[in-house]
């Protein structure tokens, strides 16, 4: 069986059993969720991760239009392509299912290997879209956030977040001099490693980006001060305890600085908070590296 569609899910939305099956036949090298009503399948969507969608338009209580409409209006499911399966074959009825979302239209009775390659087509598709959206927003070497990205997610966090919400702006010490004996090779090596690290060790929901350089920042939400410090301690100890290897078997350690900061009811955006966050990344730099400090007000 093929990895790569073994691992697409397609759900498929009908009323009728044979249809379903029919479907299910076509379709044996994906996982596929079958669903009998609407209801179910917004239900479904809310659990499970999904692919795309095989939307029947003629189903009682609730027709796929409507279906395929609140699909849109979430965020959560608005990106996953719809393809329409109908007896109907009038053109205001094909209109409106393009009009609603939908990214394809199969009639039925089904034709095996043209629903088969519309689906492939679509999935191919989500693929793509998903590669220029990560090439678009990570940077290149490190797989993080690119600065635009960070800005962007970052500010949402921002105003979504009314207190706790913390910023860590953070340095890699004597970078340069990495650069200068080990060469530019080695210095990407450790900038990956370094950050590799840091994102297994900051919460699963934190924005972590690079604005440059050996520069990076992230934001995250926390219970308080005190687990806030013991996340960055851990963090600057085991990147000092991480290795970096050289060609000829050898390796070394770096170590970093991290300015840290609370968003404060007199912070007014999310350029205010990472500059308190990199004032005191530069008095953790003036101050002998490799420590965190606090911005206190």
């Amino acid at each position: 069986m093929n990895d790569e569609k073994s691992q697409k899910t397609v759900l498929v939305v009908d009323d009728t059993e044979s249809n379903l099956d029919m479907v299910l036949a076509i379709l044996q090298d994906y996982d596929v969720i079958p669903c009998t009503s609407g209801a179910d399948a917004l239900s479904i969507m809310k659990e499970e991760p999904v692919d795309l969608v095989l939307l029947d338009i003629l189903m009682p209580e609730m027709d796929g239009y409507t279906v395929c409409t609140r699909l849109k209006s979430d965020v959560s499911t608005q990106e996953i392509p719809i393809i329409f399966i109908t007896a109907k074959t009038d053109e205001e009825s094909i209109e409106k299912a393009y009009e609603l979302g939908g990214a394809d239209y199969v009639t039925k009775p089904f034709k095996p290997k043209e629903l088969l390659a519309r689906v492939k087509v679509q999935l191919r598709l989500q693929d793509v879209i998903r590669e220029l959206d990560f090439l678009a927003t990570r940077d290149n070497l490190t797989g993080l956030y690119n600065r635009r990205k960070f800005f962007e997610l970052g500010e949402v966090l921002f105003n979504d977040a009314a207190e706790n919400l913390y910023a860590l702006m953070i340095d890699i010490d004597h970078f340069k001099k990495i650069n200068d004996q080990y060469g530019h090779s080695v210095g990407d090596i450790a900038l990956k490693k370094v950050t590799s690290v840091i994102s297994d060790m900051v919460p699963p929901d934190a924005v972590f980006g690079r604005l440059g350089g050996e520069e990076f920042a992230v934001l995250f939400l926390s219970e308080n001060h005190d687990t806030t410090m013991e996340i960055t301690s851990k963090i600057l100890k085991t990147v000092a305890e991480a290795t970096i290897p050289l060609k000829d078997g050898s390796s070394f350690s770096c170590t970093i600085s991290i300015g840290v900061a609370c968003k404060q009811d007199t912070t007014s955006s999310i350029d205010g908070l990472l500059k308190d966050a990199d004032m005191t990344l530069y008095e953790a730099k003036e101050s002998g590296r490799n420590k965190s400090i606090f911005r206190e007000r």
